[in-house]
């Protein structure tokens, strides 16, 4: 293909967003492979503080409308105002928060990437009238985006939509990759000396973290020294600060913001475990990353973590929200040495299966394909 195919990608933050995950990380990896195919990239994202209106990023056109709160709605007017003449060869719409329906604002063909859908973890997050909203707007993707192909990050995922209507050949599952230039095992004993779980997302209520909290006085109780390493900010830390001290455990219980990359890994090999409470994930890039540095991880046995998490061979899953069970599974990490050095080594070996390249490659050819374009 040369520059004159132009693909818009439709996703409420571009890799500049302060708040920027790992759904940015990979659609990214996904449009720099269609940056190396000679493809003309454009990433319509929402605007914010500081953020210019027009930017470039790696050789894409990074366009910001609207805000977080409207995006979907600016979005859909954008397409049909500032990207219509002439139509982009492909639009791929990335339901990262809620669906912008592009099929029904653009001529272009559609392929859609989903991490997730929200379903009734809608709820954990928002007030009822907000997740009402967020739950009746998923109803319509199967009607609205009848002829687009789906692009899952999950077997989880695809169950998920094969559930809502989404008939099963219309849906492609491609992991998603690694970094392993950046997540790698360190040489010797890099461990902290204190027995340190890690947990790293946003910090917004329906990742769970609240969950930890709680099940944190048990295993205090059995081992005084454990500390919870939390790396991420988000508009629910000031909760979790609160609930740390309501709890008497604040002075085990580390808030440290957003980290740099290469800082995150390192902090990732010195952890004895990282812990990912979340009900629900696409995949769960987090684990596989812990796994990449030979870290033990304990998670919920919830959708996506469960693709991510080889159970018993890279980390334990735990029934989400059971306090006790994940107070249990976090003890039995932190004290039984042997069981971390298994569960370490399986992630190693899981991990290593992972690369962006690979990730990249597959995905761009279903989402061509899907459009009815060669790869």
């Amino acid at each position: 293909m040369t520059g004159s195919f132009h693909l818009v990608a439709v996703n409420f933050r571009d890799p500049g967003h302060p708040e920027a995950g790992g759904a940015e990380l990979h659609l990214e990896e996904i449009l720099l492979e269609a940056v190396r195919r000679g493809m003309r990239v454009t990433w319509l994202a929402s605007g914010f503080p500081g953020g210019a209106p027009e930017a470039t990023h790696r050789g894409m056109r990074v366009m910001r409308r609207g805000a977080w709160w409207n995006f979907n709605w600016v979005a859909a007017r954008t397409l049909a105002r500032e990207l219509s003449s002439p139509p982009p060869d492909l639009v791929v719409e990335d339901i990262n928060k809620v669906p912008c329906f592009t099929p029904g604002w653009t001529r272009s063909a559609v392929s859609v990437i989903v991490p997730h859908l929200f379903g009734w973890t809608a709820f954990r997050e928002a007030s009822w009238p907000v997740a009402l909203y967020v739950v009746a707007l998923e109803s319509w993707i199967p009607r609205v985006y009848r002829r687009a192909r789906f692009l899952a990050i999950s077997e989880s995922t695809r169950d998920d939509l094969v559930r809502r209507g989404i008939a099963p050949e219309r849906v492609s599952v491609v992991h998603c990759g690694l970094d392993h230039e950046t997540y790698r095992p360190a040489g010797g004993d890099a461990k902290q000396p204190a027995p340190t779980v890690l947990f790293i997302g946003r910090l917004r209520r329906y990742k769970g973290l609240d969950w930890v909290i709680r099940a944190m006085p048990r295993v205090l109780r059995q081992v005084p020294e454990a500390r919870l390493e939390v790396i991420g900010d988000g508009p629910y830390r000031s909760s979790l600060e609160s609930m740390a001290a309501r709890l008497g455990v604040s002075r085990s219980v580390e808030f440290r913001g957003f980290l740099p990359r290469a800082e995150k890994a390192c902090r990732l090999r010195g952890a004895w475990a990282l812990v990912q409470p979340s009900p629900k994930e696409g995949w769960g890039l987090t684990v596989v990353e812990a796994g990449a540095c030979g870290t033990a991880v304990v998670a919920a046995d919830s959708p996506g973590l469960r693709d991510s998490v080889r159970r018993d061979v890279t980390g334990l899953l735990v029934p989400f929200g059971d306090d006790g069970a994940l107070a249990d599974a976090l003890i039995r990490v932190l004290t039984d040495r042997p069981l971390r050095e298994r569960l370490a080594a399986g992630g190693i070996e899981w991990a290593a299966r992972f690369r962006w390249v690979d990730c990249a490659r597959a995905s761009l050819d279903a989402l061509l394909a899907g459009a009815g374009r060669a790869p």
